[in-house]
Formats: C-alpha cells, structure tokens, sequence
C-alpha cells in the first residue's frame, strides 16, 4: 500500500516514517507537517491507500482536511487525544492510534488496512468486464470491446469489434448488469457503448465498425437521457 503521513509533530512522523519503512507491503510516498500541502500532495499522487493523519494542526485539523476529500483512502488518524474518536469514526476511519504509538499497535492498525485494501482490490476485479456464456464455455468480454448489445425476441446479441454473442437474456437485466457510466439505452432494442458513438444524427446514433458504419435508432422516449450521458457542448 502507498501511504503518505500528515502531522505536524516532528517526532511523531518520524517514528511513524520508521514503522513504514520496517513493516513489508507498505512504501511510504509522503511526509508532512503541513496539512494544506498534504492535500496538494494528494491531488498529484491518485494512487495513495492509506494516510496516517493527526488531528490537531494548524491552519486544518485532520477532520477538516477530511471534508476535503470526495473519495478519500483508508485513513488512520494518529493523535494525542481520544476525544476525537467518535467524530473521527464517522468518516469509516481505519483505526485509531493515540501518541505515544508503539510498533505493535501501529501493526494492528496495518492489518486492519491490508485486510480493507484485499477486499477493495477484489471488488475492483470484474469491474471492467464481463462473462458471456457461449456453448459450454465462459467467455470474457471487456467493456470497451462492446460496441452495441442488440435485442432479438427472447434474446440479445453482444456485438464486438470481432466477434458476436447471443445469449438468452432480457435487454432489462442486460441494462441493469452493464456499468451506466459507460452504456446507455438508445432504443427498446439497443444499448450502445457511449465511447464507440462517432456521430449523433437526428434520430440515429452512427459507431464505426470494421466494414463501415453502423447506424442504431435513438427512440424517442429515450434522446434525453442519451443527451445528458455523453459529454455534450452545444452553442
């Protein structure tokens, strides 16, 4: 885990940047005294998983700094006082660690960590794709790799840049199980793939393929939506 320290106790940094630097699994990105440059610190490094943050500093206290954030990382707040505890647990911190802290209760609060990010890390797996049963077999289809999925009476067709995949499914279930930050339902019969879109007409949505384009109906009932799920500029 990538982990980054904000406190303003000189001492209690550095005990913690030794803990960081003893204990496998954990590299050590950041160290500062300052929590406004930790914020901007944060802004530039999107792959920080865990902070060691102290309460009280000033300009912002750690709670502060913590309204901040829109998806903050785990967080362990390391403080000389309890009695932030309870307001610091609303923000779903890790754990909790009051000065002076020993290594084997800065471990436990690790472990705590390391549990949180495996199960994150495996939720994240599956989240960019998706298995399509064709004959006996499981097939793995990447969302980008969908262009188009295509109703056809009890079924519906996933359409790739090389292939084609029937399945025994309902476009409902097939809206409901594909991410809608990336498909959107242009038609009771179509979802498409709102990156593959190269041209919007009146009534049409244009995605190029192989061997040309392909031209999807936009039904009525469903133009606003599309209009507000692509990123549209106007005039």
């Amino acid at each position: 885990m990538n982990c980054m320290i904000i406190d303003d106790d000189t001492l209690s940094r550095r005990i913690i940047e030794e803990f960081i630097q003893k204990t496998d699994g954990l590299e050590l990105v950041s160290s500062s005294g300052d929590p406004v440059e930790g914020i901007n610190i944060l802004k530039k490094h999107d792959e920080i998983h865990l902070i060691f943050l102290d309460i009280e500093m000033p300009e912002m206290t750690g709670i502060e700094l913590l309204n901040t954030l829109k998806n903050p990382p785990q967080i362990i707040i390391v403080s000389a006082k309890g009695k932030y505890a309870v307001d610091s647990y609303e923000y779903d911190v890790t754990d909790y660690l009051l000065k002076p802290v020993d290594y084997g209760r800065f471990y436990r609060a690790v472990s705590k960590a390391f549990k949180r990010f495996e199960q994150l890390t495996a939720d994240q797996l599956g989240k960019d794709e998706i298995f399509i049963k064709k004959n006996a077999t499981l097939v793995k289809l990447k969302y980008d790799e969908i262009l188009w999925v295509e109703a056809l009476e009890n079924y519906v067709i996933f359409n790739t840049f090389t292939d084609k995949y029937t399945i025994h499914f309902t476009m409902k279930a097939i809206e409901q199980k594909l991410p809608g930050n990336k498909f959107t339902r242009v038609h009771r019969s179509y979802i498409v793939n709102t990156s593959c879109i190269n041209i919007i007409e009146d009534n049409s949505v244009i995605i190029k393929v192989e061997d040309g384009n392909k031209s999807i109906p936009i039904g009525k009932s469903y133009k606003e939506k599309l209009m507000k799920d692509i990123n549209l500029i106007i005039k």
